[in-house]
């Protein structure tokens, strides 16, 4: 078979593996997003809902086929960066690049995604894409307009789009100059990184000091007009009405001291933790002639999400953050570094560590939001990572296929 046919074919039947175990229609959390706008004046979160109602009259029905909309383009251009950026035509790194993408497509990110449809996460994962794209075009401007939009979308775009683009910021600077942290201080870097930050900073501190000072005035308003929709329960109006009052400050005194047990002692730590550091491997090992301070900025960047643990009590989909950051920036990497000294032959523990994160994200169920449970016993699983398995030992031991 066509090597890249063979590749997409293993990485779409990972992606539809993962996205049928927990995909639904939007839950109404997700739909009373949709619904809120500044009907009652500016509210965090409210810019998604005010632009969507200018171009469609707010149902059940079209923010469905929003969702749907929105969750399809995220997923081609996923299944699109990997295809592109799997380096078919090189066979000696096809170990590192297939294993990066199958622990992908695999991961908790994709089933999140799909369960979470709906959510303003995956439109912010879109723009963030976009943003690094601009980077890489070497625009600043444009993709901190992006940024700032982001963030009165939603807050969480200060988690997920800062660390990401200021990486991708520095690779675009630093692919032709030896880099280090001294580096970043020089007057054009400063200024550049200036222009980027200036508008998206501004955009947070106003929503975080409004929030402090005004956001509790709105609850009423809010809960009574989500309580006036159909298809929204009380249960998730008073919820999402009272996400979109509570101070910053509120949260972090709630959450904050579960931090530590949510970073460090739980289920997540080991079920996705492994998985992250072992993906985290294989990039270093792919870019090992990359500098090291950069590779360390990387972390950061990565592992930057889980900071929400402090701020937010949906442990399992904040560890699901990680996997879409590190996948973002292997792409930026892997478009701007192109390593000629290829890796000798991975040893037998590297496959082991990759079977064990394999079987940790295809096998191991994934607590989900509103009392669901993922489909497929543990039986039907196993028969369903078969050929995926066969597909993928098929694609290693033949490197030499034509692309």
């Amino acid at each position: 078979m066509n090597r890249r046919a063979l590749f997409i074919l293993i990485v779409l039947y990972a992606l539809i593996f993962s996205v049928l175990k927990t995909i639904r229609f939007p839950n109404d959390w997700s739909e009373a997003h949709w619904m809120l706008d500044y009907r009652f004046g500016f509210i965090k979160r409210g810019l998604a809902g005010e632009i969507f109602g200018l171009f469609s009259n707010k149902s059940e029905f079209s923010i469905f086929i929003l969702s749907a909309a929105i969750l399809g383009v995220l997923y081609f251009v996923l299944i699109y960066i990997a295809v592109r950026n799997a380096d078919l035509k090189k066979p000696e790194m096809i170990s590192y690049n297939a294993l990066f993408f199958i622990l992908f497509f695999l991961s908790q990110y994709i089933v999140f995604s799909a369960h979470l449809i709906g959510y303003f996460d995956h439109l912010i994962l879109l723009m963030t894409i976009l943003c690094i794209y601009l980077i890489r075009k070497k625009m600043v401007f444009i993709p901190s307009i992006l940024m700032t939009i982001a963030i009165f979308i939603h807050e969480i775009s200060f988690f997920l789009m800062l660390p990401i683009c200021l990486f991708t910021l520095l690779v675009i600077e630093f692919k032709d100059k030896k880099f280090t942290f001294n580096n970043i201080f020089t007057k054009q870097v400063i200024k550049k990184y200036s222009v980027f930050l200036l508008l998206p900073v501004l955009a947070t501190i106003i929503v975080s000091v409004y929030q402090e000072i005004n956001g509790s005035d709105y609850f009423t308003k809010i809960i009574g007009y989500l309580k006036n929709i159909s298809f929204i329960s009380d249960f998730s109006a008073d919820s999402v009405a009272s996400a979109y009052t509570h101070t910053f400050t509120y949260y972090l005194k709630e959450e904050s001291g579960y931090f530590f047990q949510r970073i460090f002692v739980s289920k997540c730590s080991i079920f996705y933790g492994i998985p992250i550091l072992f993906m985290m491997f294989l990039t270093y090992k792919k870019f090992n002639t990359l500098n090291i301070y950069l590779l360390i900025i990387l972390g950061i960047s990565v592992l930057f999400p889980l900071l929400l643990h402090s701020i937010a009590w949906d442990t399992y989909r904040i560890w699901s953050f990680p996997y879409i950051i590190l996948f973002l920036a292997y792409w930026v990497l892997n478009s701007e570094y192109r390593n000629e000294q290829f890796p000798e032959k991975n040893p037998l523990w590297v496959w082991i560590l990759f079977i064990v994160c394999m079987l940790f994200l295809s096998l191991v169920s994934t607590p989900l939001f509103d009392g669901e449970a993922e489909r497929f016993s543990l039986t039907d699983r196993m028969l369903i990572l078969l050929p995926l398995s066969l597909g993928i030992i098929y694609y290693i031991k033949n490197p030499m296929s034509r692309s």
